[in-house]
């Protein structure tokens, strides 16, 4: 990868910090097994959080990801996404070691091996035409295949709408069975999270006039409908209209 990385036992305190966190809130979850997550029962606490995060965006994130996607030309942005993919191939062959899912761990492990050698550190997507196909899964599928229940839907701020199991699977992945907090340059680091986040929403900037009426409940619904066709292998009843995560590997 071409990044200084520090070994998984040498993580910082903080580091140490947020996997605690994340331990909590799992064992929340399994306190809370009779909490529908399509009931909403959070949602005055959500709907706060949520005009705040749409504050943010209107105001910042969607104008900075608006700037970012006129100047970045088309295969530049390809190559940014390629990168990402890579890297989340990383967390997707750690969760497939943990659902016992050994194709999936070859093939998301393969596509890590060749795109970060022979595709010039993922930049370019060479597996993909060799026949190693993207396999996708994170530490919230992880939960759901040991039995966790979902939990109550949950808006966070910044990282936006979650449920209490995909929640704690995105601190997981992101603090634990990820590449950036191995990156020992703080700078490199937050610039690689910082890049994500931005380009992640410039993906998105299409799908903001699919929204409509509630925006609070567009969200929710889509976000639950994405999580359950994730979850499931996308088998899922037809409650709710498709639509992608807005941070989605997770996200």
């Amino acid at each position: 990868m071409g990044f200084p990385l520090r070994a998984p036992l040498q993580v910082g305190r903080a580091q140490w910090r947020r996997l605690g966190i994340s331990f909590l809130l799992i064992v929340g979850v399994f306190l809370a097994p009779g909490i529908k997550a399509n009931d909403d029962p959070l949602e005055v606490i959500n709907r706060p959080i949520f005009a705040v995060n749409d504050v943010l965006d209107r105001w910042a994130l969607r104008p900075i990801a608006k700037g970012y996607d006129y100047v970045m030309p088309a295969p530049a942005q390809r190559g940014v996404s390629n990168f990402f993919a890579n890297l989340y191939d990383v967390t997707s062959t750690f969760n497939a070691v943990l659902q016992w899912r050994w194709e999936g761990a070859g093939q998301s492990g393969g596509r890590f091996l060749v795109n970060s050698t022979l595709g010039l550190a993922g930049l370019f997507d060479v597996a993909t035409p060799m026949g190693i196909r993207s396999y996708r899964t994170d530490f919230g599928q992880t939960l759901a295949l040991w039995g966790v229940p979902e939990g109550p839907y949950l808006m966070l701020p910044l990282f936006g709408p979650r449920t209490f199991r995909s929640g704690t699977g995105t601190l997981v992945d992101t603090f634990a069975l990820s590449v950036p907090p191995y990156v020992d340059d703080r700078a490199v680091r937050n610039s690689i999270w910082g890049l994500e986040l931005v380009h992640g929403r410039a993906r998105l900037l299409g799908s903001d006039e699919l929204i409509s009426g509630d925006r609070y409940i567009f969200v929710r619904d889509a976000y639950l409908q994405q999580r359950a066709s994730f979850v499931n292998d996308g088998e899922i009843q037809d409650d709710f209209a498709d639509f992608e995560d807005a941070w989605e590997q997770e996200l």
